[in-house]
């Protein structure tokens, strides 16, 4: 059972929706799994979930950033923020760590 229920903005859908051509299968399967692991539990210590100080949500929120990849040149991950109700999470952007 789900913890949180994701949401995901429209620019989060559509970096999903380029990533679902086959030579993107590897990075879009890393994604799945860490967006499996933030419904579940984004505190879990292997997303290293963390603050971001750069950026704030549309209405102010905090907005973390959880590990897709690590010690990879241009690592990705997965920009998120609490809300908008108390059991929901909006993926806010997927992407290269700027």
């Amino acid at each position: 059972m789900s913890k949180f229920r994701l949401v995901f903005t429209s620019e989060a859908n559509d970096v999903l929706r380029d990533l679902e051509s086959p030579q993107y299968a590897t990075k879009l399967k890393k994604i799945r799994k860490t967006l499996g692991l933030i419904q579940q539990d984004p505190s879990y210590p292997g997303l290293r979930s963390h603050k971001y100080r750069s950026f704030h949500g549309r209405n102010g929120e905090d907005v973390w950033d959880s590990y897709v990849e690590n010690n990879t040149p241009g690592a990705w991950r997965v920009f998120w923020h609490y809300g908008p109700a108390e059991d929901h999470i909006t993926i806010v952007t997927i992407g290269p760590h700027p």
